[in-house]
């Protein structure tokens, strides 16, 4: 299922919009159904979720934009709940966040499933792997390789996928490149739930630390994350977040209702 079947299957009141990228609005519980549902129909589904970072990629690269369209995209972070609230007035019923949400879904699906992990380095996924063992001990994880692999290696990589064929692949490469990678090279011959996750792997393996509890409550991880990264993320963030509610702000001029008298 692409946003063009979502569109079918939920309408398009359950969609917004965010700088031109389609976001599903549904609630947490609502979310953790949809993807079990479509593993158990096999319905191969790309699977990304948007925060502000990622919008701004997208806003300034039509390949990247043009890739998402095929995903289906979930609401990750407090960036698009503003967005979300300044051009629909009410905020994404609940915050996806990849970090929580993927474990949290994969914890909920009774059914046994295979899930293979791609990407951050070896160590990382290897102990994200026995992470998620102990949280989902229903669920066989499979690490298939590191991120950091050349082109003459990625036809092994890819057939070894194809072989496996888990319900779930997860994808952890970073923004872009995840998303372009799963475009470019899976289909339903190798998966039936391609999900690019981030730095879900470091989370969960320990290298990279979460934000404590308090903090993620008042979404304020986004800050703990540059306190501990200042050199790699304060473009990303000191930059980018007042650059992404600029960029909402001029799609909501952009969209707003003229007058009458204008529009004679």
């Amino acid at each position: 299922m692409n946003m063009h079947a979502a569109r079918a299957a939920f309408g398009l009141d359950t969609l917004r919009s965010i700088l031109g990228i389609s976001v599903l609005a549904i609630r947490w519980d609502d979310a953790i159904a949809l993807l079990a549902r479509l593993i158990a129909e096999r319905r191969f589904t790309k699977v990304s979720f948007l925060n502000a970072h990622n919008a701004n990629i997208a806003y300034t690269d039509p390949v990247f934009a043009a890739a998402l369209e095929d995903f289906l995209i979930l609401p990750d972070g407090v960036g698009v709940d503003i967005a979300a609230k300044l051009l629909y007035g009410a905020p994404f019923p609940d915050n996806l966040n990849g970090t929580d949400f993927i474990p949290a879904f994969l914890q909920a699906s009774k059914r046994p499933l295979t899930v293979a992990l791609l990407g951050a380095t070896r160590v990382s996924a290897e102990a994200a792997s026995v992470k998620l063992s102990t949280l989902a001990v229903q669920h066989e994880f499979v690490v298939i390789h590191d991120g950091y692999f050349s082109a003459a290696e990625e036809p092994k990589i890819i057939e070894r996928i194809a072989r496996l064929r888990p319900d779930v692949l997860l994808v952890a490469m970073g923004v872009p490149r995840q998303e372009l990678w799963i475009e470019r090279h899976i289909d339903q011959r190798h998966c039936t739930l391609p999900i690019a996750v981030g730095a879900l792997l470091d989370f969960l393996s320990g290298t990279v630390p979460r934000a404590p509890l308090w903090m993620r409550r008042l979404r304020l991880e986004w800050l703990f994350r540059l306190c501990i990264e200042p050199g790699r993320l304060w473009r990303r963030y000191v930059v980018g977040n007042p650059l992404f509610l600029w960029r909402v702000f001029k799609q909501k001029l952009a969209h707003r209702p003229q007058p009458v008298e204008a529009r004679r």
